[in-house]
């Protein structure tokens, strides 16, 4: 690793606000991650249902009604921009032909209405961690890593923007060292082996972003301290050692960072906060527009310096409103039009949001 990293990037509270990054991102289509806008990033997945060759006419049937829905609701409601995520489940990673698939579809609706509505948007695809998939986990070679690695470079060509991915090193040994509120072993588990992997695993995944002309965007350390939050509200581990944990992860995805990638972090990495004022680089935040996901103790405050505003992901389910990807597209619709509003009467305001948040 480089140590590039050495001074905080963003050091006065005055430059620390949402949608402005001091590295942004700037796109092909005319976005700019933060350039100063706030942006939705939905997330949508199956509801649940096998997925095999005997069911893929159905998978990709529901894969177009939620990129349909999704568009046509951030196109009536004049979004200035939009990421569009897909976490790949476990079979379309470990199949890449099935995941390049689904990136076909979500894509071409996506430069469809650009090119129809004038709709800016960027695909995000997230191939799934397979690798733990065997026991004993084999994290640095296999079939595994080998289905991975080829999801992510034939999506990449397909027309995903972002490359991204939630990895699991060091879990294997995380997860009992949560449970026995063991600091020494979860810092050991983060520190040592999850940082290892991250470095393989994410030189791996810039090499490919080059090859492809895609962007290696982050990770996120959601398998361990997202699960030490959802542990610690259960009343199973300390709230106090949840939050320690979590801090403690922003060693772990700092790596990605350090070999090549440039943002923006995963939304289920609550340590975006500190990435981003550590690198410069933008972010991607959930809180209280995830609650479809998942309940959040703090769920205002992961807003208060997000450059992307995500729901983290929702079924294909129908609710009173419309299906569940759609009415998500437009709570975060509105989320990000506050913050920008109030970004648009100047600094003094944005400030003054963060903080209500």
């Amino acid at each position: 690793m480089s140590g590039q990293f050495n001074k905080l990037a963003i050091d006065t509270l005055e430059d620390f606000v949402y949608g402005t990054a001091p590295r942004p991102l700037k796109l092909a289509g005319g976005m700019a991650i933060g350039g100063g806008t706030v942006y939705p990033e939905i997330n949508f997945t199956l509801p649940p249902m096998d997925i095999s060759d005997e069911t893929m006419d159905e998978v990709k049937r529901h894969y177009t009604e939620m990129i349909e829905g999704v568009l046509t609701r951030a196109r009536e409601l004049n979004v200035p921009g939009l990421v569009v995520e897909v976490e790949l489940l476990p079979p379309a990673t470990m199949r890449p032909e099935w995941g390049i698939e689904i990136t076909k579809i979500v894509r071409e609706a996506m430069h469809e209405y650009e090119s129809r509505h004038g709709l800016k948007s960027v695909m995000r695809i997230t191939p799934n961690d397979v690798r733990d998939m065997i026991r004993p986990p084999r994290m640095s070679g296999g079939q595994m890593l080998d289905a991975m690695l080829e999801t992510f470079r034939g999506c990449a060509l397909s027309g995903a923007e972002l490359l991204a991915i939630e990895s699991t090193g060091g879990k294997e040994v995380h997860d009992d060292a949560l449970l026995a509120c063991d600091l020494p072993t979860v810092i050991f588990s983060l520190g040592v082996m999850g940082a290892r992997d991250m470095a393989r695993l994410w030189n791996a995944i810039v090499a490919i972003a080059r090859e492809t002309g895609s962007i290696p965007s982050g990770d996120t350390a959601c398998g361990f301290g997202n699960t030490a939050m959802m542990l610690a509200e259960k009343g199973y581990i300390p709230r106090v050692f949840a939050a320690v944990v979590r801090v403690i992860t922003v060693v772990r995805s700092l790596v990605a960072y350090e070999v090549g990638a440039v943002g923006p972090s995963k939304d289920c990495a609550y340590e975006g906060p500190y990435i981003k004022a550590i690198t410069g680089y933008p972010i991607a935040m959930e809180g209280k527009s995830a609650a479809c996901a998942h309940l959040s103790p703090l769920g205002n405050i992961p807003a208060a310096v997000a450059d992307l505003w995500s729901n983290e992901s929702v079924q294909n389910i129908k609710l009173l409103g419309g299906m569940a990807p759609t009415v998500s597209m437009e709570q975060l619709a509105y989320d990000c039009r506050l913050m920008n509003t109030a970004g648009q009467e100047g600094k003094g305001s944005a400030r003054k949001l963060r903080d209500w948040l």
